[in-house]
């Protein structure tokens, strides 16, 4: 199975939010800058994740975007339903275009996006984000940089 690169980037950026973030508006430019995601692109994608509740935005000076929840109650099915819509569809096969009965395991479709939904469900941001420290995976810096003239 393939994720879509639209998928991985929103996953990719909530992740950002919810490792990197600190509970504080970050900057699309800088999430897009961290995780190597075309910015025009990643504001699409935030536009549907906000649409869904996942994510809020802020406007102005220090506005950006935030988790509209805490990371315990985001779970990856959401965000895979927010930008690829329901789960059962998503994993659901073309119909055979033959009259009569179908000889192909149909039934299967249904059990394996009921499974993997499961799975998708059961992980959150917040155990994302601790797997992801246990694995070394480094935190941004934040630090403002530091200018001398």
């Amino acid at each position: 199975m393939r994720l879509s690169l639209q998928l991985q980037y929103a996953i990719c950026g909530v992740f950002d939010l919810a490792y990197n973030g600190g509970g504080q508006p970050v900057q699309i430019r800088v999430i897009s800058e961290r995780q190597l995601v075309p910015t025009r692109y990643l504001e699409q994608i935030f536009q549907r994740l906000r649409r869904a509740d996942l994510v809020a935005s802020k406007r102005g000076p220090g506005g950006g975007y935030s988790l509209a929840r805490p990371a315990s109650e985001i779970s990856l099915r959401e965000i895979v339903e927010a930008v690829e819509g329901p789960l059962e569809l998503a994993l659901e096969m073309a119909p055979a275009g033959i009259d009569g009965p179908s000889l192909r395991p149909d039934f299967l479709w249904k059990e394996l996006a009921e499974r993997f939904g499961e799975m998708l469900e059961k992980t959150t941001l917040e155990e994302l984000c601790r797997t992801a420290a246990r694995a070394h995976v480094a935190r941004a810096s934040g630090a403002a940089p530091m200018y001398f003239i």
